[in-house]
């Protein structure tokens, strides 16, 4: 796993036993303080005055009797007054009581100033006392002090190793964790039924096939292949790793199941794109009267949507209400998110008003909602209206709002935005960082776009492909070739950077990186995907290769109006007129419905060679066979067919009766036809009058 933002690095502590060495990296302690070899010294509050002369008058007797009387009522200030006031230390038993109280009451000062207590006053750490301080750190998450508690341990039973195995992988210390998991079974200690679940996480978060793989087979070889919670663990890992048939030999073998274990299985098929057989066996689990509950109900509500099935995703609506789930605040926001998916954002819209309570996904939900629906106007409004209901917008709501101010080019939202997340530390995560990339480049700013890449911590494809989109769309397109050959040595790009990259190639003419290019797409063997075969065509056809773009046009075998579009247009550029009008009665023919674009190429094909009588038919076949509403191009070409024959006076009535206001364009052709054919008094006419 990539290291996490500011992660430091940090020494083994001196007292590491020889046969445990430090993991390559550890885990930060939280924000507040930052990770030192050095224990808590003092704490911000003492005990009540009472309770401290209360406690200071039993500790004469048996100190560490008291202390644990103390702990057993809950009494944490005072128990660390006593711990403080009595000369000897207390026994094994009184730490643990204590260390168990801190755990519980959450206080991470009371527990780290135990701890330090304890440090003071043992070499090592027996295995009980050194259980209870690893449970207690690793819960406050504390994992710099947990691994020197673990290395004063000269014995560790399972529960050492699978606190620190699973402490570090709730850390998203991934690799730590499986490394921890091999020297566990180095060191001859068995796993249990805790151990798998917390390794299987960790190979599933990363993730690493291979080594979930191998700890399957740790299942099977240790007798734990029909503990129910291990095979959920099993199959939540198969299912991230993108192995959804193995997860679902799991699921199919296992003689008992329980919610956990349909809800791993059913989220397995919608995480890896198949909704269908999740929803399919969504329905095979109601056949089988197991009762779903939210956790389903969420996923397989958010997954209907994306199905794009109107109607099964309302009646999954309705099951949930007959449920009871329609006052949960998660089912509430996967409903959002469902109607936003199908494109229904009055629906989700209503669903958000009559929330009674709304939380930081509610409000994202809505705003991801507008920007991917295309009304970033009104996502900028929900996320103004959050800001007025101070609710703390998470990074995942920044990135959702930064993307609609890249949509309208509103720089002075996305900088504030820009400074709210760095006063938040979302700087580091990738997919804030990613939605700058691409607001500062489509606001025009692409020296600031550059100026957050270099300082990303980690980089991904999206990183990536965003900045070579982004000098392809602010023009600088020898710079996003220049991108793309750096990312090579350390990323494998997709289908996105690719498009970017050949769009850079075909604006520039690059001939020959567009060939290196194509051939490094074949040997990915992504040529059919996406937009990629119309942006192949697209560099052909601009770099003059009108060969080459039809062999493409040919193999294509999803082809779109838009590939019609881009080598009817290659025909057009290069002259050859008859063959565009022929390539167009072929397209009709095929059943392909033409669009406007196609009409702009065809009518630009007449005015280049004289065809008044065709270009007549073409505009009029287009409203009325095709109900295109011809826009501003269309006119303007319409006028430069008749100018560029000398019919400028026919022009000149045509741009009268237009339904829509001239605009430049179509004002300057009829003007290059005056030029053309020196007709100096309605040249003048209309410059006059312009």
């Amino acid at each position: 796993m990539p290291p996490t933002p500011n992660r430091p690095t940090l020494n083994p502590p001196h007292l590491l036993l020889a046969s445990i060495s430090t993991p390559r990296s550890l885990p930060p302690t939280p924000a507040r303080r930052h990770p030192s070899e050095n224990w808590p010294r003092r704490l911000s509050s003492a005990a009540p005055r009472a309770a401290v002369s209360a406690a200071a008058s039993t500790s004469s007797a048996d100190p560490s009797a008291s202390l644990r009387a103390l702990c057993s009522h809950g009494q944490l200030s005072e128990a660390l007054w006593l711990l403080e006031s009595t000369a000897e230390p207390p026994d094994e038993d009184a730490y643990v009581a204590l260390f168990r109280l801190c755990e519980w009451r959450r206080a991470v000062d009371a527990g780290l100033h135990s701890c330090a207590h304890a440090d003071d006053h043992h070499s090592w750490f027996g295995r009980r006392l050194g259980n209870a301080m690893l449970s207690m750190l690793v819960r406050f998450g504390e994992m710099w002090h947990a691994w020197r508690v673990f290395a004063k341990m000269p014995e560790r039973d399972v529960f050492s190793w699978n606190v620190m195995v699973g402490g570090y992988g709730k850390a998203g210390f991934l690799v730590e964790a499986l490394d921890l998991y091999h020297r566990m079974m180095w060191a001859g200690i068995s796993p249990d039924v805790y151990t798998f679940p917390c390794v299987l996480r960790s190979c599933g978060g990363l993730p690493d096939w291979r080594m979930g793989r191998e700890v399957h087979a740790h299942v099977l070889r240790f007798g734990f292949a029909d503990e129910v919670d291990v095979l959920n663990a099993l199959m939540t890992m198969y299912a991230k790793c993108g192995d959804v048939v193995s997860a679902r030999k799991v699921f199919d073998g296992m003689a008992v199941m329980d919610i956990i274990s349909w809800n791993a299985m059913i989220a397995g098929h919608f995480e890896n794109d198949e909704c269908k057989a999740g929803l399919e066996l969504f329905l095979t689990m109601l056949e089988d009267n197991v009762q779903p509950n939210l956790m389903t109900i969420t996923s397989v509500t958010v997954a209907s949507g994306l199905m794009s099935d109107i109607g099964f995703a309302k009646e999954v609506h309705g099951l949930a209400v007959k449920r009871g789930f329609a006052a949960d605040v998660a089912f509430c926001n996967s409903l959002i998110q469902m109607y936003a998916s199908l494109g229904m954002m009055e629906q989700a819209k209503t669903v958000f008003s009559r929330m009674d309570t709304k939380d930081a996904m509610s409000w994202t939900a809505m705003i991801s909602g507008y920007e991917k629906n295309g009304f970033p106007d009104k996502a900028l409004e929900v996320y103004a209206l959050m800001e007025v209901n101070n609710v703390n917008p998470d990074d995942i709501t920044i990135a959702s709002a930064l993307a609609a101010c890249a949509c309208l080019g509103r720089l002075d939202v996305g900088v504030k935005l820009h400074e709210l997340a760095e006063s938040k530390g979302f700087l580091g995560y990738i997919v804030v960082a990613n939605a700058l990339l691409e607001m500062y480049s489509k606001s025009k700013h692409i020296d600031k776009a550059i100026e957050v890449f270099k300082c990303m911590p980690e980089k991904d494809v999206v990183s990536w492909s965003s900045m070579i989109a982004g000098f392809c769309f602010n023009h600088r397109n020898f710079e996003a070739l220049y991108y793309f050959r750096h990312m090579l040595a350390d990323v494998q790009p997709n289908s996105v950077t690719f498009i970017a990259a050949l769009a850079a190639c075909a604006a520039t003419g690059a001939l020959r990186s567009g060939k290196e290019i194509h051939a490094h797409v074949l040997r990915c063997g992504i040529e059919s995907e996406g937009y990629l075969p119309n942006a192949l065509i697209d560099l052909y056809v601009k770099c003059g290769q009108t060969s080459y773009a039809w062999a493409q046009f040919c193999a294509h075998g999803g082809k779109d109006v838009v590939s019609w579009n881009i080598m009817l247009a290659g025909f057009v550029a290069h002259g050859h007129v008859n063959t565009a009008l022929s390539f167009f009665n072929q397209m009709v023919k095929i059943g392909e419905h033409p669009d406007e674009v196609t009409f702009v190429e065809l009518l630009c094909a007449c005015s280049r060679g004289g065809m008044v009588t065709e270009g007549w038919e073409l505009f009029h076949s287009m409203t009325e066979e095709y109900f295109i509403v011809p826009n501003l191009k269309h006119y303007a070409c319409m006028v430069d067919l008749l100018s560029r024959v000398g019919r400028l006076t026919e022009a000149y009535n045509f741009i009268n009766d237009m339904p829509i206001k001239p605009d430049a364009a179509v004002w300057g052709a009829l003007i290059n036809g005056c030029r053309i054919h020196r007709h100096v008094d309605l040249g003048s006419l209309l410059q006059n009058s312009s």
